[in-house]
């Protein structure tokens, strides 16, 4: 068995996604099948006839569908919510209205009756062949007509339709500097004389001008900030029943020490020039993960980086390279994401990044390597050194697996971001004092290694809360 997708062209904005908490392969690609869904019963225009609608969750979706949401994703996708701009402070009420009426408002358009204990199935004994995240949607119409589609979930928020041949890209285009391995990554950069960065944007520039791809990045990098912002000053209590306490407000405020700021540009450039010590910078690198993976599992807005469970990762390292690195400007943002973004691809294409099917290995270890290759291109590190970093980084990380406790992406996979962020750091620092030449893994190696792992890592330990921590901590879990 091959890794999946290898002839992919993947854009830096497919790995990086402006969405929904909690999860992207369970929250994001369930709520983005449903929307799809719904806009193709739109188009039919028949939508006051329908009569009915049933969803069908199989596998890791069934297993753990309530905790990470998936429920109240597909409900979102059919009213037609736009998971990018939604007001995410309403989705509950939406949800409750849809439970208390027995109606959805489909597309924004028609009310069509729907039971949630009827009319949504978790069939946690089932899984459908292609990939361990399939869900059914299924509409019937008052003159007995069906439509049904089943979609898969494949991790970082990419959907796949049956019988659609495809993943929810161009797989035909052929970039000016096609990209499915690290060396063939390497060797663009060697024959155009250019750093990764520049490489990766002449191929975004194929579907992009230049502005426009700075002004998208520059939308990833204050979505990612206001999500750190937003979870560094807000207290309370997760929702889904464990009772886990937010950190990271109580932690910000002990770390700002009193120091004041009117906005969230004002409050990064508070951090930035009030220098800390060594323990100090760890506790802040710390405090933006625990504040981005906080929101996250509130359902709050956040960046796919490349998944929702692994969101911290990137946004911690990158506001770290900000804060506490000289020279970093606008331009170093860009080289940061660029970069990050073609290894999230890279990993993809060989592998995955599906918990469901690789474990946290494919999540937290794919975006520590990201972030460990992004920081390395920003601080000066040759290409060789960059693909170095990423490969410590991911390296440390075989193996690990995904066990949330009740389903829900709180326990580890909180803290697991804070773990990822750190041995970024730590990773790119090894790389840029190292030759690479003295390696004897090559990134390559790394990624076909974690696809064989994934391989063979058992069924309970990917993200179906069956092994690990989730089967072996007493916790009761209030369903949500």
């Amino acid at each position: 068995m091959k890794a999946q997708f290898p002839q992919e062209r993947i854009s830096v904005f497919d790995i990086f996604k402006v969405g929904v908490g909690p999860s992207s392969s369970h929250t994001m690609g369930p709520w983005r099948a449903a929307l799809q869904f719904s806009s193709q019963l739109q188009a039919q225009d028949e939508l006051i006839q329908i009569e009915r609608i049933e969803i069908f969750l199989y596998g890791s979706l069934a297993k753990t569908g309530k905790g990470h949401g998936t429920d109240i994703a597909i409900l979102m996708g059919l009213l037609g919510e736009d998971p990018e701009e939604t007001d995410t402070s309403l989705i509950q009420e939406k949800i409750d209205k849809i439970k208390t009426r027995g109606i959805i408002l489909l597309g924004k358009q028609a009310e069509v009756p729907f039971q949630y204990s009827e009319d949504l199935h978790f069939l946690f004994q089932e899984s459908l062949e292609y990939h361990p995240n399939g869900m059914k949607l299924r509409a019937y119409w008052k003159d007995g007509k069906q439509e049904e589609e089943t979609y898969f979930s494949i991790g970082g928020g990419f959907i796949v339709q049956e019988g659609s041949g495809q993943v929810d890209l161009q797989a035909n285009e052929v970039l000016p500097c096609p990209v499915n391995t690290a060396d063939e990554l390497l060797a663009w950069c060697h024959n155009r004389v250019q750093c990764i960065s520049e490489v990766v944007l002449h191929n975004e520039c194929y579907w992009r001008e230049e502005q426009a791809i700075s002004k998208g990045l520059r939308r990833i990098y204050e979505t990612m900030r206001d999500c750190v912002y937003r979870g560094c000053h807000t207290h309370g209590v997760l929702p889904g029943g464990l009772q886990v306490v937010r950190r990271a407000a109580k932690m910000h405020e002990r770390l700002m020490d009193h120091r004041h700021y009117n906005h969230v540009a004002e409050w990064v450039e508070a951090i930035r020039f009030h220098r800390v010590d060594f323990r100090q910078t760890l506790k802040w690198v710390s405090c933006f993960a625990l504040a981005v993976n906080e929101e996250n599992a509130a359902f709050g807005r956040v960046v796919t980086a490349p998944t929702n469970g692994a969101a911290g990762v990137i946004p911690a390292v990158l506001l770290y390279m900000i804060c506490f690195c000289d020279k970093i400007g606008d331009q170093e943002i860009e080289k940061f994401l660029l970069t990050a973004g073609e290894l999230g691809s890279i990993f993809k294409k060989g592998a995955t990044i599906s918990a469901a099917m690789g474990g946290c290995q494919a999540e937290i270890g794919v975006s520590s390597a990201m972030a460990a290759g992004g920081l390395t291109e920003c601080l000066g590190g040759t290409p060789q050194q960059v693909l170095m970093a990423a490969e410590i980084a991911m390296e440390h990380h075989l193996g690990l697996t995904c066990d949330p406790i009740g389903g829900l992406v709180q326990i580890p996979c909180i803290e697991r971001n804070t773990m990822g962020a750190m041995k970024a750091i730590t990773a790119s620092n090894i790389a840029l004092d190292s030759n690479p030449e003295d390696a004897r893994v090559s990134l390559d190696g790394v990624i076909r290694t974690m696809w064989e792992t994934a391989l063979d890592m058992n069924a309970k330990y990917k993200e179906t809360s069956e092994g690990g921590l989730a089967s072996n901590i007493p916790i009761n879990v209030i369903e949500c």
